[in-house]
């Protein structure tokens, strides 16, 4: 099972103070182990929260390749998607510590509580916060709006994406200020069709677009005179494409290069 860096770096730091406990005077090691792992995961995510605060430009989790059979697994493909992840990051680091061990472990209320310091009244508040309304949708659907946005880039036909987009589409782009992009997120079919012509128009080179699955969606890999430039994923709801997401960071371009198999115990674990 291969974690992803920030798990493997909790995953240490959980192990070194595991292995310094009396474990005789432990009365229940599961409960003290998820207390242990919650709080490393917590200071983790405090940590990466300041990062982003000075991240120049909208922020979007690094986009992981995946093999194409997780676009079939809805429940999986769900689990890790980029709509889930953007979700994820709007919870502060105790809501979406709330959320992980309710949904990924089925941890109790009181277990929960003990391991964040809140009430088990708070937890269940912040649990049902965080839940959000899941839109199961189905890979080929998914496949044939991210087809006829391809088609769109490709012709440059001004009058294709509209046909493809929602109305009140999103489109967020992080170039981590290595790369050129959207300071702010547009919003609109109109305004995104003329940002994303008007960014074609100043392309040196020759730009490509093939599909790919990404965190378990179809996306589209983007790359200039035959060197990856990006990775757009996107969000489908009902049969339009409702967000967009293009990173180009070269920094979260790392996992991009080589599939990874997931598995239901691969997201628990990450």
């Amino acid at each position: 099972m291969q974690l992803g860096p920030q798990a493997a770096d909790v995953l240490q730091e959980t192990w070194l103070r595991w292995v310094d406990v009396d474990l005789a005077q432990v009365h229940d090691q599961r409960a003290y182990l998820v207390r242990i792992t919650t709080r490393q995961a917590l200071n983790r995510l405090r940590t990466l929260q300041r990062r982003k605060e000075a991240y120049v430009g909208p922020w979007l989790p690094e986009p992981l390749l995946t093999t194409p059979d997780v676009a079939d697994d809805v429940e999986l493909a769900e689990s890790v998607s980029m709509a889930l992840m953007l979700i994820l990051e709007t919870l502060s680091p105790t809501e979406r510590a709330v959320f992980v061990l309710r949904e990924a472990f089925d941890v109790s209320y009181d277990e929960i509580a003990a391991a964040v310091g809140k009430s088990p009244a708070a937890v269940r508040q912040m649990a049902h916060r965080a839940r959000r309304p899941r839109h199961a949708l189905s890979a080929e659907r998914s496949r044939a709006a991210l087809a006829a946005f391809q088609r769109a880039l490709e012709t440059r036909d001004l009058q294709c994406p509209l046909d493809v987009l929602a109305p009140d589409v999103v489109l967020v782009s992080d170039g981590g200020g290595v790369k050129q992009a959207a300071m702010r997120p547009v919003t609109g079919a109109g305004k995104v069709v003329r940002f994303a012509m008007g960014g074609l128009g100043k392309v040196k080179g020759s730009l490509t677009c093939a599909p790919t699955v990404v965190n378990g969606s179809t996306a589209l890999i983007v790359r200039l005179d035959g060197e990856l430039d990006g990775i757009t994923a996107i969000r489908v709801e009902d049969t339009r494409i409702a967000g967009l997401y293009y990173v180009r960071n070269p920094h979260k371009l790392t996992r991009v290069c080589a599939e990874t198999t997931l598995t239901h115990t691969w997201v628990v674990h990450n």
